[in-house]
């Protein structure tokens, strides 16, 4: 399917760091429950990551993902996820995160222009 440029720039792309991370034993598929600042504009979001292949719950906290930050909240199970967190599928079906490849402020957006 082919969007347009008014739908991408529907989606509100944001730079954050992870503070937290906990395991999240009743979802479906192994995951994270993570809470991510976003900064003084958007504040701190929670989401649920299926991210357990290549990333431990230490090698989580401080690291800055890239997060779609405006879609409506989704109930996972038991838990609230407001945000999502980008990443790709490898050839394995695991999840490797869409990072910045440099240290930016927390709340920066993707480009839009």
């Amino acid at each position: 399917m082919i969007i347009n440029w008014e739908d991408f720039e529907k989606l509100d792309i944001r730079t954050g760091t992870i503070l937290e991370v906990t395991d999240f034993p009743k979802a479906r598929k192994p995951a994270y429950q993570l809470v991510i600042d976003f900064g003084e504009e958007i504040g701190i979001k929670k989401s649920s990551a299926q991210i357990t292949v290549y990333y431990s719950k230490e090698d989580l906290v401080n690291r800055q993902v890239i997060a779609v930050v405006n879609f409506a909240p989704k109930q996972i199970a038991s838990f609230i996820s407001e945000c999502l967190v980008l990443g790709v599928y490898d050839e394995s079906d695991a999840v490797v995160l869409v990072q910045p490849a440099g240290k930016v402020r927390n709340g920066r957006r993707s480009g839009k222009s």
